[in-house]
């Protein structure tokens, strides 16, 4: 759906992409499905494959699932429960424990910033490695006292590790 929203945007030129979470993989795999149309890809706590720490935190949240999260949810989505349920779901359902995007990722050209907090309640370091493993152009940031939103946790240091980034690219 990103190509089509981008045409409909009249974003002709290669466009950067900005991810976190699955916004992260998703931003991934635009870039090696469409790599004529992505200048860069910058990924924030990208999942490639499921973790049982993933499946884990994703327990974690669908048992705290209540009010707070909802009312979050609800300033971006008309309906929060459908949302973050799809999501829950999603992680939960054991057919999704062999997903992968390793191989499809090897398909990358553009430069990649993966963004990984150490305190990622959601998945390991071996996420974002796993990137500059597959991907040659990666550059890794590993931060210290972070979880799984490092926009959130480390915005000053999110947004310097972009512009330099960004800068080199």
């Amino acid at each position: 759906m990103l190509p089509a929203l981008l045409d409909a945007l009249g974003v002709a030129e290669r466009a950067w992409l900005f991810g976190h979470s699955d916004g992260g993989s998703i931003a991934l795999l635009f870039a090696a499905k469409f790599p004529h149309r992505a200048a860069g890809v910058i990924a924030l706590a990208p999942h490639i494959f499921v973790e049982d720490m993933t499946v884990a935190g994703v327990e974690r949240a669908l048992q705290a699932y209540g009010d707070d999260t909802r009312a979050r949810l609800a300033r971006y989505h008309a309906d929060p429960d459908a949302v973050f349920h799809a999501w829950a779901d999603t992680w939960l359902d054991p057919r999704f424990r062999g997903w992968n995007i390793e191989r499809e990722i090897e398909d990358i050209r553009c430069p990649v910033l993966a963004i990984q907090g150490r305190h990622d309640e959601y998945a390991t370091m071996e996420q974002v490695h796993g990137i500059a493993r597959h991907v040659r152009h990666t550059r890794v940031v590993e931060l210290a006292a972070c979880g799984h939103s490092p926009q959130r946790d480390q915005p000053d240091a999110v947004i310097e590790a972009v512009r330099s980034f960004m800068d080199r690219a």
